[in-house]
């Protein structure tokens, strides 16, 4: 039974908002009621070292391999078979699609969406509210938000 939002009771239930534009994603978690409680989903053939820190709210999906000395924000969505390398941060309500590859010692802002099969170079930072797309190459720090393409990548205007 789907309920509307007014017969949510938070009380009663855990949530995951899975939606995969990041600015509509904060948008709806921001509109819950404060003491709602989040789920925290990860399939059983992700690949994890213990020293993971995860944010409430994420989604891990099947085939993603996490290494060591990871913090991953809450809210956040790791798509099929990425992988991201020993202590890598990443911000609340990143997404990565299918096939993200995020070498170690990364820091990545709040709000960054990660295309399929793009790269991330280690030991980069990549500011918040950012779009990396389709099989881009990140081999620079990212200092400015917007949508990077290319390999490699180079800001849209």
């Amino acid at each position: 039974e789907i309920l509307p939002s007014s017969k949510f009771e938070p009380d009663l239930y855990s949530v995951i908002v899975s939606i995969s534009d990041v600015v509509k994603r904060k948008k709806i978690v921001e509109s819950l009621p404060k003491n709602t409680s989040y789920a925290t989903l990860i399939h059983p053939s992700v690949v994890m070292s213990e020293w993971v820190e995860i944010g409430a709210g994420t989604i891990i999906t099947a085939g993603c391999i996490l290494t060591c000395n990871i913090k991953i924000g809450e809210h956040s969505q790791l798509n099929l078979h990425t992988t991201i390398g020993h202590d890598t941060t990443l911000g609340d309500y990143f997404t990565s699609a299918p096939g993200a590859k995020i070498s170690g010692g990364c820091v990545i802002g709040n709000q960054v969406y990660i295309a399929t099969n793009a790269s991330i170079k280690h030991l980069l930072n990549i500011c918040s509210n950012t779009t990396i797309g389709m099989g881009g190459v990140v081999l620079k720090d990212i200092e400015e938000p917007g949508v990077y393409v290319g390999n490699p990548i180079r800001k849209l205007r």
